[in-house]
């Protein structure tokens, strides 16, 4: 497999990303029209924690960890690593050593669709880890790969230089060139949830603030008190039992005659 590493690709502004931080996944992926989350395989391996930066991207063959190698010198301030393999692969292709080389170049954490190892030293090192796997499988270093490019995870396209945001509920991905947007979008709904939280905490009902009685009398879904609703089911019972019979009869009398 050759392969090729891209320098200097473009990257949404920092102070954006940062403003995207102070949101959490969910909020973002539905200010966004529900789109960019990534598939909910990618668990953290650490609880209560939230980070946002800019993807360096990694293209690796699977159980092969060379790329990821390669990759670190491209990484730097304010990045998360995202790793996918050409196949599916559980293989503990990152550990605390890759960790520590990556902290010291201010990286934030890493996304890799497979597995990940030394799990206990990642959380003690604070560095965040998003993974589809954890498993102490060893890798090697023997096929080329490539750094910086498009690469799919579920489906979902994650660009050099996009946003990557993960916390406890996953990880989305926010397109580099509408990563303001994407902030102003999340501020606005995350307003519009405090407004419906006071109303909450004040005990009006979902199904008032959301006008959703009218939905459920357009689906058809009716109100019975209890008595009515179980006579009514009492009564279908009994004609499914008469039912039964009568035709349990007929099979009788036609195997009689």
């Amino acid at each position: 497999m050759s392969g090729v590493i891209v320098t200097g690709p473009p990257k949404a502004d920092l102070r954006d990303v940062d403003a995207l931080a102070g949101f959490g996944v969910a909020t973002v992926h539905e200010a966004m029209g529900r789109t960019g989350l990534l598939p909910p395989r990618l668990r953290p391996i650490q609880q209560d924690t939230r980070v946002a930066g800019t993807a360096v991207t990694v293209l690796s063959w699977p159980g092969d960890n060379l790329m990821i190698h390669a990759a670190v010198e491209q990484c730097g301030e304010g990045d998360i690593l995202v790793v996918t393999t050409t196949s599916p692969s559980t293989d503990g292709m990152f550990g605390e050593l890759f960790a520590t080389a990556l902290r010291c170049r201010g990286v934030r954490g890493l996304v890799i669709d497979a597995g990940v190892r030394d799990a206990r030293e990642l959380r003690e090192l604070g560095f965040p880890v998003w993974s589809a796997a954890v498993s102490a499988q060893g890798t090697v270093k023997a096929t080329g790969g490539s750094v910086n490019v498009p690469v799919a995870i579920g489906g979902r396209i994650v660009r050099p230089g996009d946003v990557i945001l993960a916390d406890d509920d996953g990880v989305v991905v926010v397109p580099r060139e509408g990563a303001r947007r994407a902030a102003e979008a999340a501020a606005a709904r995350e307003e519009k949830e405090a407004a419906a939280r006071a109303a909450f905490l004040e005990g009006q009902l979902g199904l008032d603030r959301y006008g959703l009685r009218e939905t459920l009398a357009r689906l058809g879904v009716t109100y019975q008190r209890y008595e009515d609703h179980a006579a009514h089911a009492d009564h279908a019972a009994h004609a499914a039992h008469a039912a039964h019979a009568a035709h349990a009869a007929h099979v009788r009398d036609g195997a009689g005659a």
